[in-house]
């Protein structure tokens, strides 16, 4: 049984600072939430959002079985709806039950794979010379592609951009787009872009072989998203930011998405991430999801990737230097390194980390609203 569930905040600070390409304004910190919860002599541990409006409903789950997942997910889901996103809970009850059993995550969500393509997800704002340094740095790492993120005002700055990195990896490597239109900061108050616009900057894209287009229109743009799919030449991608059910379930019906990316940690949970997979594949989609976070949150989507996706690769963001491994995995003993482009998961229950609460005290705060 559920014996106490635990909620810690973490901030990193950064010197220098992050400059997002979805955010105007510099990370002078980079902030997360772990939730530890207990069984007797084991612990779970989930990460990712800083669970708003948890504090006070503990109570739901001590007591409970952790094997009762669905239970819990239709509790969270129910919190959620009037307060934050609680899903690193339930990521922590994953990793318990993998614990409790003595069964990797990857074989208890599935078990097709414990291998892990990634592909070098950036994401700092960077003139066209120095993403191609970049881009060239992250082909000779092995990485199969690059995400590269539009960030210029002038829409035509960024797809040039793209053609420089294109010159400079060849054919060989895949180059992934995100317009960033789906969600904004919520001190952008900028337009997004319609569906006219986003299919002439899909169409130049396609000139490139750019390999998808992600988040080109809003996220509930259920329509428009159908509408530029059906006229596109190149690959849709979306879905990371939604939390209900139901918009995939939309997605679905309209046919808005080649590729969907729900986030684990950030907006669905692994069970109804591992739905939605299943739901998007049987129709001949991708499942990829995004994974822009923490190290343990990262690990957790990666654990579902390899037991249920039959996708290429999924993301790995990575950035360097103000985006290095050792930044975004600040919370882990080890951090995540990637062979070549590839992570093989290892056999150890749960998600097979076991956090160093002691060595993180130092980065400990009160509250995991983001500076």
């Amino acid at each position: 049984m559920i014996d106490s569930i635990e909620i810690r905040h973490y901030r990193l600070p950064l010197d220098p600072p992050f400059r997002a390409s979805w955010d105007q304004k510099p990370r002078m910190s980079f902030t997360t939430t772990l939730v530890r919860v207990c069984a007797g002599e084991l612990e779970g541990v989930g990460s990712g959002a800083a669970m708003l409006g948890f504090a006070g409903h503990e109570d739901l789950f001590v007591g409970q079985d952790p094997f009762a997942i669905e239970r819990h997910v239709q509790v969270l889901d129910q919190l959620q709806f009037h307060y934050g996103r609680m899903w690193p809970l339930e990521i922590a009850l994953w990793d318990l039950m993998g614990k409790l059993s003595g069964q990797p995550l990857w074989k208890l969500l599935g078990g097709r794979s414990n291998t892990v393509r990634a592909y070098a997800s950036t994401g700092e704002r960077l003139p066209a010379q120095f993403r191609v340094k970049s881009a060239l740095r992250m082909k000779g790492l092995g990485f199969p592609g690059i995400k590269l993120r539009f960030f210029s005002p002038d829409v035509r700055e960024d797809i040039a951009m793209v053609r420089a990195v294109r010159d400079a990896v060849g054919a060989g490597m895949k180059i992934m787009v995100d317009a960033h239109q789906g969600w904004k900061m919520p001190w952008d108050t900028s337009p997004a872009w319609d569906v006219r616009f986003a299919r002439r900057v899909a169409d130049e894209l396609a000139e490139l072989d750019v390999f998808w287009l992600e988040e080109p229109l809003p996220r509930q743009d259920y329509r428009g998203l159908a509408e530029l799919r059906r006229s596109s030449k190149i690959q849709i991608a979306g879905g990371e930011g939604n939390r209900a059910w139901s918009d995939y379930r939309e997605y679905l019906r309209h046919g808005s998405l080649d590729v969907y990316q729900p986030d684990a940690a950030w907006g669905t949970g692994l069970l109804r991430a591992r739905q939605i997979a299943m739901e998007v594949q049987g129709e001949g989609a991708m499942y990829s999801p995004h994974a822009w976070g923490d190290g343990l949150s990262l690990l957790a989507n990666m654990h579902l990737f390899a037991a249920v996706s039959t996708a290429p690769f999924m993301e790995y963001p990575f950035d360097p230097p103000t985006w290095s491994i050792e930044r975004r995995d600040f919370i882990l003993p080890v951090p995540i390194y990637i062979n070549n482009g590839t992570l093989t998961l290892p056999n150890k229950p749960g998600l097979g980390v076991e956090v160093d609460w002691e060595a993180l005290e130092k980065y400990r705060i009160e509250t995991g609203i983001m500076e």
